[in-house]
């Protein structure tokens, strides 16, 4: 059987999402005061301004669809398994605003010769990624966008992630990692299939 399988470097986007700068810089100094800090101190000067650019790129991706990559397609002779593996990305936890970081692994069996540029599956995670998420809602939603719109025999997405909200506060467990999938199609009842994805996951 063939495999196509490819790493992906971390993606440099300009894409920016509109937001508004003012509001958040308001916020940010507000805040500021409000842990006992003084803004206008030397050191937190600029950083009301830092923020609002910051979480610009951060939240980019809130006016995105992942599924505006798979409209363009392309027919080949192959139907075999297409994978992806070590996707870096980077999100915010919405449940505390801080950083999740880890990657995605991103497999599909296409149908019909129905095939996607390979940086699509890349793009299509750190959209869905750049804006207040959750790891859970990042695996089925790039799960999904392939579904629908390449409509393969079946998808299976693995995500793997390190979260600042068990490390910096609450447990306080650094280096504990949250492992998350997501199976549509063949892959859900299947094992034989989802096992040659994780055999593949565990080569170098």
């Amino acid at each position: 059987m063939d495999h196509t399988t490819e790493n992906i470097t971390t993606l440099n986007s300009n894409d920016t999402n509109r937001v508004d700068r003012e509001k958040i810089q308001r916020a940010i100094t507000m805040l500021l005061e409000a842990v006992g800090e003084d803004p206008s101190r030397e050191g937190l000067l600029d950083t009301p301004k830092r923020v609002a650019k910051m979480y610009e790129e951060m939240f980019s991706g809130l006016n995105s669809d992942p599924k505006e990559y798979f409209k363009t397609v392309f027919n080949e002779d192959h139907e075999e398994l297409v994978f992806v593996k070590d996707i870096p990305f980077h999100s915010m936890c919405e449940h505390h605003l801080v950083p999740f970081y880890g990657k995605a692994h991103v497999a599909y069996l296409p149908k019909d010769g129905k095939v996607t540029g390979l940086s699509k599956l890349a793009r299509a995670v750190e959209t869905t990624a750049r804006r207040p998420q959750l790891q859970e809602r990042i695996t089925s939603t790039v799960a999904d966008a392939i579904m629908e719109m390449l409509a393969p025999h079946g998808a299976y997405v693995i995500v793997e992630a390190e979260h600042m909200c068990m490390t910096m506060r609450g447990v306080k467990k650094p280096g504990a990692k949250t492992v998350t999938t997501a199976a549509r199609g063949i892959y859900e009842e299947d094992h034989v299939l989802r096992n040659e994805v994780m055999t593949l996951l565990k080569m170098d």
